[in-house]
């Protein structure tokens, strides 16, 4: 099935999936405000993953306070994690589950961009693969297989202070 196809169904399968009640995947915007809790899904906030200190003592161990995570659970199974600044917008967005979330509405209007990025990598290989797309104002890193998806997207320059690429995951 070619990917112009899939995209032409797309919306008349979440057209379906509503008026049967299931949830439609959920909404971000990479730079906006988080998403909306969509129907059928479960969010919570989680603490930021604690890293290790530089110093030689192992039990030393900094968590930011500059930003809060955003965990949403879709009804399908797909988490995506959102990275909150104390602006309230988000600077950064993680995916794992059996489905591919929408990255349209996860990047918005970095979509472009990103799309635009995707087009001349694969222009210059064949097949498919791994994505990385590593620009001065847009990361994204997208790799899986049906069942098995996960990625990430950040901002470089909304990074709050003492935040590092790393601690998005």
């Amino acid at each position: 099935m070619s990917i112009r196809l899939i995209r032409a169904l797309v919306p008349a399968a979440l057209a379906v999936a509503t008026t049967l009640g299931v949830a439609p995947p959920a909404r971000a915007a990479l730079g906006g405000a988080p998403m909306a809790t969509p129907s059928g899904a479960v969010a919570k906030t989680v603490s930021p993953v604690a890293r290790a200190a530089s110093s030689t003592n192992a039990s030393s161990v900094s968590v930011s306070a500059n930003y809060t995570v955003k965990e949403t659970t879709s009804s399908s199974g797909t988490v995506v994690r959102e990275y909150v600044g104390t602006d309230g917008n988000v600077f950064g967005i993680t995916w794992r589950g059996p489905f591919m979330p929408d990255l349209s509405a996860l990047l918005g209007t970095y979509f472009p961009q990103y799309k635009s990025a995707v087009e001349a990598q694969r222009s210059q290989r064949k097949g498919r693969g791994p994505v990385a797309v590593e620009q001065s104002g847009l990361v994204v890193h997208s790799l899986g297989h049906m069942g098995a998806f996960f990625g990430q997207a950040y901002l470089p320059a909304a990074l709050p202070s003492g935040v590092s690429a790393d601690d998005i995951r």
